[in-house]
């Protein structure tokens, strides 16, 4: 319920942000792909300007993704490695929690505890 709410309150007023900045830039803009020829370029494209900014910066997400995704690789292969580690040491702890239940348990220690009371002595018998 809570994130129900939450969304609500973070969706809809980003929503009417992006659809207010659309109609406010309406105008075309022609984007050119030719560095070389400014007058007739070999190819442009003419677009609405909220169209062009939305494509950039649906392409500076992915390239940020794309560089996070490259830049985090050593992590990810350390976590690999790790989690095989951990795989083994399960199985190698399974076999020997086995190993354990299948023999006899090991006899209880005997301990001396100091403070215990001197046990009586017993006396010889009478003749």
């Amino acid at each position: 319920m809570f994130h129900k709410i939450v969304t609500t309150f973070i969706v809809v007023p980003l929503a009417a942000i992006i659809i207010a900045f659309a109609i406010a830039n309406r105008q075309l803009v022609t984007v050119s792909f030719d560095p070389f020829s400014t007058v007739n370029p070999a190819y442009a494209a003419t677009l609405p300007l909220f169209i062009m900014i939305f494509v950039l910066v649906i392409l500076g997400v992915i390239v940020g993704g794309a560089a996070a995704w490259l830049r985090q690789s050593k992590w990810r292969r350390t976590a690999r490695k790790l989690d095989a580690e951990v795989r083994m040491l399960h199985q190698e702890l399974d076999v020997l929690r086995q190993r354990a239940a299948a023999s006899p348990p090991p006899p209880e220690p005997i301990y001396f505890d100091p403070t215990a009371p001197a046990r009586p002595a017993i006396a010889p018998p009478v003749r």
